[in-house]
């Protein structure tokens, strides 16, 4: 039975309906960085110290972290996807199929979805490796870049819907002084693109 307060309540409510569905309707790429953008101002610095981590939904503060928490942090954000979980379930059933970069015998939950060629392999396993564009510009919003700087040190950051005067989108990453939106692509060896595509 509907009583006054119920009614007023629900009246209050309706203003915020339009704004979480407008969100949910954003397509993908706006809605995945929109989500790492707003990491900017707030990752201030770069901190790749082992932390023990909740799980799931696991995270450092968020005044620091690493290149990957860029990622995770924006697919938690925009569609409450958690590459902690996801990794650490695919690690369970494959982890001879991972990388042996750090001689562990198990998973980690606290650190392998932090590693950069761990998330690559648990791209390349659900499928969404992708060519290379021809040119900058080839690039799509969205999309996941890696590349391996000074042709060691792995590194990750997603691929803006916003584009230089060149015509070529900026990516959205933390390669040391905190999530910023930089024009990096093209400049680095080894460069490889996923498109992990999700829905919620």
């Amino acid at each position: 039975m509907f009583t006054r307060r119920s009614i007023l309540v629900s009246t209050l409510a309706l203003p915020l309906l339009p704004q979480t569905f407008g969100e949910r309707s954003l397509p993908f790429a706006t809605r995945l960085s929109k989500a790492a953008r707003q990491q900017i101002g707030v990752t201030q610095s770069y901190d790749a110290a082992y932390v023990r981590l909740d799980y799931p939904m696991g995270d450092v503060d968020r005044s620091t972290g690493v290149c990957t928490d860029v990622v995770v942090r924006a697919y938690r954000d925009a569609f409450e996807v958690d590459l902690q979980k996801l990794v650490h379930d695919d690690m369970k059933t494959a982890f001879a199929d991972y990388p042996a970069i750090w001689g562990l015998s198990r998973p980690d939950r606290n650190i392998d979805h932090r590693r950069v060629p761990n998330l690559e392999r648990f791209f390349e396993r659900q499928g969404v490796d992708l060519p290379l564009p021809a040119a900058l510009d080839g690039w799509q919003p969205g999309d996941l870049y890696t590349m391996r700087l000074g042709g060691r040190l792995p590194h990750i950051g997603i691929v803006s819907d916003k584009r230089t005067s060149a015509g070529h989108p900026y990516v959205i990453h933390n390669i040391g002084g905190g999530t910023q939106e930089e024009d990096i692509l093209g400049l680095f060896g080894d460069e490889r693109r996923f498109r992990f595509e999700v829905t919620a």
